[in-house]
C-alpha cells in the first residue's frame, strides 16, 4: 500500500474514532425527538413492578420544541448579483431537482435535534447541469477541520449492511473509497481480545481497511475536480468550541419527568380511580403445599403480590366484613404535568399555546406577540446555517462549471421564507401601506413570500395587465398626432378638414 494510502487511513481512523465517541449521544437526542423514551426517575419498587408495563409510552414534547422553528425555515434561493438582485435562477432549478427543498428541511429538523447535520454535494454523471446533493445524518458522517485556518480538511461518509462497513473519505484533491467486515465473528481478535465462540459481535475495528472501488469508477483513489471537501457541515449553537448545542438537550430532564408523571397517573388509574375492596375479619388465605404424588403436605399464606394483582387486602380478625376505600383525587397529577410543560415552553421559547393547545378569545396581534421568542429564535438559527447553505449553493455552482459564480455564492445572499406568522389581514394591510409609500410591486410580492418564479410571474402579469389597460397606454404610450391643427379647404364643404399647407 502507497504512502499516500496509508496517510488517508490514518485519517479516516481519526475521524472514526471521533464519530463512534459522538454516535450515543446522537442516538439519544434523535430517539428523544422521535419519541422513544425510557422510564427515568422511578423508585426501585415502581421499576421493579410497573416500568416494563410502560415501554414504548412517551409524551412527546421534544419534537414541538424542533418542529416550531424548523416549519419557519424555508430557502427560495439566493442572491449573487448586486446589481440585480433577483434570486439566482440557474441554482433555483437545481435546488429543486435536487429535492433539496425536503433535504434541506429534514436536515434542519436533525441539525436542531442532533446539534449538527450534513451536507455532501457531487457531480451527477447523468445529468450534469443538475448537481448531486445529498443530506446525511449526524452519526454517519463527520468533517475535520484544519485548526489553523478553520477550513475543511477532510469529511467522512461511514455507513454499513448485515456485513461489511463502508467509508467514503473525502480529501481536497482526492476521494479515497474503503470497506471492512461489519462484524468480527468467531476467531477474530477485536482490542486485543479473542471474540467468544458463540455469536456474533460488532467489530469497530475487527479486521483492516481494504481498498474499494465502485462499478463506475474508473481509479483508486477519485480524482477530486471541486478542489475543497465536498462535505458541509451544518452546526447549531456552539459556545466559541466545537461542540454545537442540541435544542433539546435541556428539554430531556423534564421529559423525563413528565413520562414518570404519566405513569404514576395511569398507574393510580387502576389501583385508586375505582374505590378499592377491603377483606376485615378473617385469617389470610393459605394455599395447600403437594408432593411429587399430589398428597397434601402443608399450606402457605398466599403471596402478598397475589393479594396485590387481586386488587384484595387480607386482615385477620375474629369476624369479618367488606369494607372499601374511596377514589383518589387524580388532579394533582395533571396539574404537575401541566406545569412541567409550561417549563418546557418558557425556556425553549415555543409559544405555550403550540404545547397546552389552549387559546380563547385572543386577537391576532396577541397571537403575534405570543411568538415573538419563537421568530427571534428561528432567526438566530438561520445565523447558525447560513454561512453553510451558502457553501452549498457555492459548491452546487462549482459542479455545474461556474466558478465565478460559486465565489460569488460564498458572499452572497439566502433568501428565506418570512419566518414570522401573521393573520391575512394584517399582512397584507401592512404590504399596502408599504406599497402606498412607494415601494415597488417586485419587493411587495418578495415580501408577500412568493417564490422567486412566482414573482418573475406576477411581474409578468402586472405588466400584461398594464398593457391592456387604454388609460395605462394613453398615460405611457406616444400616440401619432398631427404636426398642426386641420384648416378648412376654400370653397370645400366646411365640415372636411384636411391638414394645412406648408407654410400656410
Amino acid at each position: 500500500m502507497s504512502d499516500d494510502a496509508r496517510s488517508a487511513i490514518r485519517i479516516l481512523n481519526r475521524l472514526v474514532e471521533e464519530l463512534q465517541r459522538r454516535e450515543r449521544e446522537i442516538t439519544t437526542r434523535l430517539d428523544y425527538y422521535e419519541g422513544r423514551h425510557k422510564i427515568c426517575y422511578a423508585s426501585p419498587e415502581f421499576q421493579d413492578y410497573f416500568v416494563d408495563r410502560f415501554e414504548g409510552f412517551a409524551d412527546n414534547w421534544c419534537a414541538p420544541v424542533i418542529s416550531g422553528p424548523t416549519e419557519r425555515m424555508n430557502i427560495l434561493g439566493i442572491r449573487v448579483d448586486d446589481a440585480d438582485r433577483k434570486a439566482d435562477k440557474d441554482l433555483s432549478r437545481a435546488w429543486r431537482a435536487a429535492d433539496c427543498e425536503r433535504g434541506s428541511s429534514e436536515a434542519f429538523v436533525v441539525a436542531l435535534a442532533a446539534a449538527r447535520s450534513y451536507c455532501l454535494v457531487w457531480g451527477n454523471p447523468a445529468d450534469e447541469e443538475t448537481p448531486r446533493v445529498t443530506w446525511e445524518r449526524p452519526d454517519q458522517a463527520i468533517v475535520g477541520y484544519d485548526s489553523d485556518t478553520g477550513e475543511r480538511a477532510a469529511g467522512l461518509k461511514l455507513w454499513r449492511d448485515d456485513t461489511t462497513e463502508y467509508a467514503t473519505l473525502y480529501l481536497p484533491d482526492e476521494v479515497w473509497k474503503f470497506s471492512r467486515p461489519a462484524y468480527a465473528r468467531s476467531g477474530y481478535t477485536v482490542a486485543g481480545l479473542v471474540v467468544p465462540d458463540e455469536g456474533t459481535v460488532r467489530s469497530r475495528g475487527a479486521g483492516a481497511w481494504e481498498p474499494r472501488q465502485g462499478p463506475k469508477d474508473d481509479a483508486w483513489p477519485i480524482p477530486n475536480p471541486l478542489g475543497v471537501v465536498p462535505l458541509i457541515e451544518m452546526r447549531n449553537q456552539t459556545l466559541l468550541d466545537d461542540k454545537p448545542l442540541s435544542d433539546i438537550s435541556g428539554v430531556i430532564a423534564m421529559q423525563d419527568a413528565i413520562n414518570l408523571t404519566w405513569a404514576y397517573l395511569m398507574n393510580a388509574l387502576d389501583f385508586a380511580s375505582l374505590p378499592q375492596r377491603v377483606v376485615m375479619g378473617t385469617d389470610v388465605p393459605m394455599l395447600p403445599v403437594l408432593d411429587s404424588n399430589g398428597q397434601v403436605i402443608g399450606k402457605r399464606p398466599l403471596e402478598l403480590d397475589q393479594l396485590v394483582r387481586d386488587r384484595i387486602l387480607w386482615i385477620p380478625g375474629e369476624k369479618a366484613n367488606i369494607g372499601q376505600w374511596s377514589a383518589a383525587d387524580l388532579s394533582a397529577y395533571s396539574g404537575v404535568i401541566e406545569r412541567a410543560i409550561e417549563h418546557i415552553a418558557a425556556q425553549t421559547r415555543t409559544p405555550p399555546h403550540y404545547l397546552i393547545g389552549r387559546v380563547a378569545n385572543l386577537s391576532a396581534e396577541a397571537l403575534t406577540a405570543a411568538e415573538t421568542g419563537l421568530t427571534a429564535k428561528t432567526n438566530e438559527r438561520i445565523v447558525y446555517v447560513q454561512s453553510a447553505v451558502r457553501e452549498v449553493f457555492a459548491l452546487m455552482a462549482s459542479v455545474m462549471g461556474d466558478d465565478a459564480k460559486a465565489d460569488a455564492c460564498r458572499s452572497g445572499t439566502v433568501i428565506w421564507r418570512d419566518v414570522q406568522f401573521r393573520a391575512m389581514g394584517q399582512k397584507v394591510d401592512a404590504l399596502m401601506k408599504l406599497k402606498s409609500i412607494g415601494f415597488p410591486l417586485r419587493w411587495i410580492a418578495e415580501q408577500y413570500g412568493l417564490e422567486p418564479p412566482e414573482v418573475d410571474r406576477v411581474m409578468q402579469m402586472a405588466e400584461d395587465q398594464a398593457a391592456m389597460d387604454p388609460f395605462a397606454q394613453a398615460v405611457n404610450g406616444k400616440p401619432d398626432l398631427p404636426a398642426s391643427p386641420p384648416t378648412a379647404q376654400p370653397g370645400g364643404d366646411p365640415f372636411q378638414l384636411e391638414p394645412a399647407a406648408a407654410g400656410g
